[in-house]
């Protein structure tokens, strides 16, 4: 039992970590001096942002929500 709960932690620092590099990324397109975009795609971009936050607070919380859409503008 301790040794999935020692790799749980390993992969849960590794795979956040990523994900917090991947959104400032992702933030970086909010600079209008090097992107154009409208207010919708950058709604697009936060509602499916938000849609995957959710999905992953299902999954923790026992729901089982197999939701795999990919992103499309």
């Amino acid at each position: 039992m301790k040794e999935k709960k020692i790799k749980f932690q390993e992969l849960a620092v590794s795979r956040v970590n990523k994900a917090i590099k991947i959104l400032r990324l992702i933030s970086n397109l909010a600079n209008k001096s090097h992107y154009s975009y409208s207010d919708t795609d950058a709604d697009k971009i936060i509602s499916a942002l938000n849609q995957e936050v959710k999905n992953i607070r299902e999954k923790f919380n026992s729901k089982n929500s197999r939701d795999t859409k990919e992103f499309k503008l």
